[in-house]
């Protein structure tokens, strides 16, 4: 097996499947790629200071009888060691080696190298400058979620770490000081960064914008062939076939798969006429304009093209701007503890209050009485529509256990204690303010990384440096 850790904030922060690949391969190598967003190539800064790469050219790999570690570059209060240098450049090298690719020469990483462990030096002095501490639990979830990606648990990635060679606490320092660099650009970049309505909108109207939100199709297809320079009686016949299945299959939609692996000609005939997730982009002209226009489980009519008549059929969409969520209409009291209300006494409150809703007392007036939410308390309790993923999960999982009309028993969230009760639910079309919230997001991506290189140069050029010759 190979484990190959591209992007470890990646795999952390959003969870993303593409953030570790793994194959079947009879050894096991770790690569990373630290953190330094800075860089728009996958491994390697684009422009290296000017200063550094006069002095760098001569640092040379120590030999084995060097004596000691030598200090190679004074980065503000701080220093890199050669031996750290060396040891990100074979790790680095172990990467390339892992994607199969050249490695560079020896003096374009020394350069390039020596430049990210200096950016990375600034933001991690920067970090406790501005008291920023990354606790042992965010880095055990980051190391849980790396091995996840890797169908391991973490005493199983821990010893494929290790048969490799290399330190499980090593790994988890570099995790550490990746997570910290985030936090550093997190706070410093997202209080320069302006999102208007306007940005939206230019967005929205822009070809990226559209791409961006557009969504997959899984697609499954059906080709009724056509010989070359067709007679008229070949084209009847084969359009004829062709409407005869389309109206079979208005009748049984199930039967698609079975169809299509009996009379298809297409190269996906056997596999019953599955052509996989296709974006807009990858759709064949002849049916695009069909295909963007059709729901979940809809069969186009049979379309005509040289090589024959062809049956579509959406079978799954993912992603774009169409959103419809399940949500609960709920209402609520909060009894948080305090300075002079232990949570026991909070407990025993709650447990009075639903002792009341269960003797026929009105939910809302008890709200307004005893509620410590001081967001809902006025209104009764009221939420109003909640959708997935809005609560706290203790909240959430007693909401979608309570049916409509019906009270829950008090349980305990961070925020204390609760009883919630449900008034109703539905299935809501939030496709409009999924589209804006999703775009908003993306704009504010592109300019946070717009502004990081900003920022990242300013804070480069105003640190004292000095490199070692």
């Amino acid at each position: 097996m190979t484990i190959m850790l591209t992007n470890s904030l990646t795999a952390f922060f959003r969870m993303n499947k593409g953030a570790i690949t793994t194959a079947k391969v009879v050894t096991v190598t770790f690569t990373f790629v630290f953190a330094t967003t800075v860089f728009t190539t996958a491994l390697f800064p684009t422009a290296v200071s000017a200063n550094t790469e006069s002095a760098i050219d001569q640092i040379k790999p120590a030999t084995q009888s060097t004596p000691v570690d030598r200090v190679i570059t004074i980065v503000e209060d701080e220093v890199i060691l050669e031996s750290e240098l060396f040891g990100r450049i074979n790790d680095i090298k172990k990467q390339i080696k892992g994607q199969q690719r050249q490695v560079p020469p020896n003096d374009i990483l020394i350069k390039q190298v020596l430049e990210r462990l200096i950016i990375e030096s600034i933001q991690i002095q920067l970090a406790g400058l501005m008291g920023v501490r990354v606790d042992d639990n965010e880095v055990n979830i980051a190391m849980k979620n790396i091995a996840k990606q890797n169908d391991l648990d973490i005493e199983q990635f821990k010893a494929a770490v290790e048969s490799d060679g290399l330190s499980y606490r090593s790994l988890r320092d570099q995790i550490r000081r990746e997570i910290t660099i985030n936090h550093v650009r997190q706070r410093r970049i997202s209080a320069r960064v302006r999102v208007t309505e306007q940005d939206i909108e230019n967005f929205l109207d822009s070809k990226a914008g559209k791409t961006e939100l557009a969504a997959d199709y899984r697609l499954g297809h059906i080709l009724i062939p056509l010989p070359d320079a067709p007679s008229s009686s070949m084209l009847a016949k084969a359009q004829g076939l062709a409407m005869d299945i389309y109206n079979q299959l208005q009748e049984n939609p199930d039967q698609f798969e079975q169809i299509a692996i009996s009379v298809s000609s297409g190269q996906k005939a056997l596999e019953g006429g599955d052509l996989g997730w296709r974006t807009p982009a990858q759709l064949p002209t002849i049916f695009s304009d069909t295909v963007l226009g059709m729901q979940t489980g809809e069969i186009a009519k049979p379309i005509k093209s040289a090589s024959g008549f062809h049956i579509i059929k959406i079978s799954d969409k993912r992603g774009g701007s169409t959103l419809f969520v399940d949500q609960t209409e709920v209402r609520h009291i909060l009894v948080k503890p305090n300075e002079i209300r232990s949570d026991a006494d909070a407990e025993q409150l709650i447990q009075d209050i639903h002792q009341r809703i269960k003797e026929g007392f009105d939910f809302a007036d008890l709200a307004k009485t005893y509620s410590d939410d001081p967001g809902s308390a006025l209104t009764g309790g009221d939420l109003g529509w909640v959708s997935p993923g809005a609560m706290v999960p203790e909240f959430e999982e007693m909401m979608k256990n309570t049916k409509v009309n019906e009270t829950s028993n008090p349980f305990r969230s961070q925020f204390g204690w609760h009883i919630l009760h449900v008034n109703n639910r539905r299935n809501q079309d939030m496709s409009e303010e999924y589209k804006m919230g999703h775009a908003r997001n993306l704009v504010r991506k592109i300019k946070f990384e717009e502004e990081l290189q900003v920022w990242l140069r300013e804070i480069r050029e105003e640190a004292f440096v000095e490199i070692k010759i």
